[in-house]
Order: structure tokens, then C-alpha cells, then sequence
């Protein structure tokens, strides 16, 4: 008997989270996986296989028929019907037009409207199941209406009741604690016009950017959002589980875009994709090494008068790219949570510059004076502060502007950064090191 079972015995089926099997999953071998996704309940197994990692999905996929597949999709929200056979497209189009096949035809609508919108458009992310009233039927009658379909379990992770008029026209949102308390004898409307409470909505429109739904989440402080169209027509709903998961994704992709890595290759088995990826930006960084080699050679008449100056130069080199990187990842951090306003790019620099100049005098000072006393040259000393300071200067401007201009440009600011960022740090520092050097001490 493996975790699974073992686990799968010591539950009831209703205490089971999809989340709790997918961690088991992960820790078993091939063979036992296989076995363990046989054993799955059917009516969780596609909850489980979406929140398992991207690599394990063909094997769970290999592990169910065609018609234990439609099953799990049929089971599932229809936002995660849409991510579901979405996966199954990419790894077996063939098995994803059978499994389609076999769908109500109410499901094939679903997911079909879903996918057709655009992977960062808010219509990709919402649910098309909202509990929805029109704003002139008796409260009592709502009530009774949803206990039903609740205890039928056709709705779930329910807050909000959703008031349309006669176009189906979102008009307000009302808390469930907020309905309990209504009259509930009156039409809604009668107790809304009644109440001193605003239940003004805030919707976001299907074709809205999902970044810019997720500063409404933050900004608010929402637990759910309806989607409405450009009629203001109630489409569905994004919940805040969801917007966890949209908020871990861009942070995952920032992070990779900073090393040079693609997410999505890196989320693959396949060894030769990711490295191809990564040998893309390798391949750039090559050139910009030797771009700063180059700068090193033009001095090498110095390097070999003084010894000393091959010994410090990586550490004004390292110095700027830390400050550089410091600087780039804050303000790219900033930009993705919508904390930096199309005004605000010259108080940034101002700012990035200032925090720059402060450490590279702070740490000038330090190694201008370890530099002297190490090898016996006071100018040493002078010339390694100079260029310290220097290079810390570039590293808070250019660490600063750099985002801020692919921004401008609309290029994600993460991607790229990284490499021109240690290219100018690295060329700056060189150069600035050996060419006071030069001018100084020769």
C-alpha cells in the first residue's frame, strides 16, 4: 500500500483537496504514479492533474481512457474545463478532439468561449458559473433558489449575488450577508433603494488586460470580480483563488526573464528545449564578455606595468553589477505591481541614482583605503575609489532607465535586462578603472 492509499482510506471522500493528492503524487516514482492515478476518485482527478506541475499531466493523461477524461473535464469549473483541454491540445491533439467529442454540448460552449480569448485578456480567466438575480425578484425567492442549486452543487466558493435588469445588464453586487438581512418579503431593488449601503459594482470588461485585474484585487482588496462585456452584459466572475495563481505565474516569469531563462521551456522534461532557450541569451552574454575583454585589452600595457590592477579590477566590475542588479530588480519588481506611474520615471532615477552614489562613496572610501594599504601606493588607493564611484553612479542609472525604457516601449521589463545591465557595469567598470590608472599612476 503506498501514501496515496493510505491516505485515500484514512479521508472521506469530502474532506479530500485535489492540492493534498497532488503533493503525494510528487514524492511517488514512475510505476507507482501510474497505479496511484488509477485509485484517484473520478470526480477530483481533473482538479488533481491541474494543480500538479505542467510535466506530470501526460502521465495522468496516459493513465486514463477517453471516457474517464470527459468525466474529469465534466466535473471541473468551466475556467478550469478551459485549462484543462487546453493542456490536452498541446500534448495529444488527437486525444483532446475525442475527449471534446463526447462533451455536453453546454460544456463544448463553454470552453469554446473561453478559448477564443486571448491568453492575457481577463475573458481566459472567469468562471461562467455566478449566481445571478434580476434586481425586481422577491429576496425570499432568491434565498430559496440558491439553497438549492447549492445543495445540488451547482455553485461553488459563492460571496456575491450578482443583480441584472432586464438585459441581463449587471446593475449591483450584494454580499450574502448583506442578503440575509434585506426584507425579504421586497423585491430586491425595493431594499436596495431602502439601504444607505452603495452595491455599485466594480467589474472589469472581458477584453480588459488580466494584469490590470489583478491591481483591482490588490487595490480593493476584492475576493471576486464579475466580467462584464463592453455592453456591460454579466459574462462571469474571477475569483481570488485564481488571482493567486495569475499572481505566482508573472512572479515565476519575472524571475526566469531576470536569469535569461524561458518559464515555459523550463517547465518542460525536454532537456534539449530548455537548453536551447537558455543558449539563446547565453550566446548574447558571450558577445558582451567580450565586448569588456576588448576594453581590458586596450589597456593591457597598464596591466602588465602594474600587477596589482588585474587584482582589483573584478571587484569594481562586481560591485557594479551588484548595485546595477539590486536597482534593476526593485524597479522591475515596482513596475509589475503598478507602483511606478508613467510620471514617476525621473523620481526613480533621481532615487536609484542617489541610493547609487551614497554606496559607491560609503564603499569607495573603504576599498580605496584597503587598496592603499595592501600593495603600498596611496594613488592606487585614489584611483580604485574613483572608479568605484563611478561605476556605481552607471550601475543606479543604467539599472534604473533600463526597465523603464523596454516599459516605455512595451517590452516586458525583466526580459534582457539583466544581460545590458552587466555589459555596461562591466565596460564602465573596466574602463574607468584602467583609464584612471592610466592617466594617474603611469
Amino acid at each position: 500500500m503506498n501514501k496515496l492509499e493510505e491516505y485515500l482510506n484514512a479521508h472521506e471522500l469530502s474532506e479530500i483537496h485535489p492540492s493534498d493528492i497532488a503533493k503525494i503524487l510528487k514524492q511517488l516514482d514512475d510505476s507507482e504514479f501510474a497505479d496511484a492515478i488509477k485509485k484517484i476518485p473520478k470526480d477530483i482527478v481533473g482538479d488533481v492533474a491541474l494543480a500538479l506541475p505542467d510535466r506530470y499531466f501526460d502521465d495522468v493523461v496516459e493513465s486514463l481512457s477517453i471516457d474517464e477524461l470527459r468525466h474529469a473535464v465534466t466535473e471541473l469549473e468551466s475556467d478550469d474545463q478551459a485549462d484543462f483541454m487546453q493542456e490536452l491540445e498541446e500534448l495529444d491533439e488527437g486525444v483532446a478532439s475525442k475527449v471534446f467529442d463526447t462533451l455536453h454540448e453546454d460544456d463544448k460552449q463553454e470552453i469554446t468561449q473561453l478559448q477564443n480569448y486571448e491568453e492575457n485578456e481577463a475573458g481566459a480567466y472567469m468562471q461562467l458559473e455566478v449566481f445571478t438575480a434580476n434586481e425586481d425578484e422577491v429576496v425570499q425567492d432568491v434565498v430559496k433558489r440558491f439553497a438549492k442549486l447549492r445543495h445540488e452543487n451547482e455553485l461553488e466558493n459563492v460571496q456575491n449575488l450578482f443583480i441584472t435588469d432586464a438585459d441581463n445588464k449587471l446593475r449591483y453586487t450584494i454580499g450574502l450577508d448583506d442578503l440575509l438581512i434585506f426584507d425579504f418579503s421586497k423585491t430586491l431593488k425595493e431594499n436596495i433603494d431602502n439601504s444607505k449601503e452603495s452595491f455599485e459594482p466594480k467589474t472589469a470588461e472581458d477584453r480588459e488586460d488580466i494584469k490590470e485585474v489583478v491591481h483591482y484585487f490588490e487595490e480593493y482588496d476584492l475576493s471576486v470580480m464579475p466580467i462584464v462585456n463592453a455592453y456591460g452584459v454579466l459574462l462571469g466572475r474571477i475569483t481570488s483563488d485564481d488571482i493567486y495563481d495569475i499572481i505566482n505565474e508573472h512572479a515565476t516569469e519575472q524571475m526566469y526573464n531576470l536569469a535569461g531563462v524561458d518559464d515555459d521551456a523550463e517547465e518542460d522534461d525536454e532537456i534539449l528545449k530548455a537548453g536551447r532557450k537558455r543558449a539563446t541569451w547565453l550566446s548574447l552574454n558571450l558577445f558582451t564578455a567580450i565586448g569588456a575583454s576588448l576594453v581590458i585589452a586596450l589597456f593591457a600595457d597598464t596591466l602588465e606595468s602594474i600587477i596589482a590592477l588585474a587584482v582589483l579590477m573584478p571587484i569594481v566590475a562586481s560591485m557594479g553589477g551588484n548595485a546595477g542588479t539590486q536597482t534593476l530588480t526593485v524597479v522591475v519588481r515596482q513596475l509589475a505591481l503598478g507602483d511606478i506611474s508613467q510620471g514617476d520615471a525621473m523620481r526613480i532615477i533621481k532615487k536609484e541614482v542617489a541610493i547609487s552614489l551614497v554606496n559607491g562613496i560609503f564603499f569607495a572610501i573603504i576599498m580605496g583605503i584597503i587598496a592603499a594599504i595592501w600593495f603600498n601606493m596611496g594613488m592606487l588607493g585614489v584611483v580604485i575609489a574613483l572608479s568605484m564611484i563611478i561605476n556605481l553612479f552607471m550601475a543606479g542609472f543604467f539599472g534604473a532607465t533600463i526597465p523603464l525604457f523596454l516599459k516605455k516601449m512595451d517590452i516586458d521589463p525583466a526580459i534582457g535586462s539583466t544581460v545590458i545591465l552587466t555589459t555596461v557595469t562591466d565596460v564602465v567598470g573596466f574602463f574607468s578603472f584602467l583609464g584612471l590608472a592610466t592617466w594617474i599612476l603611469l
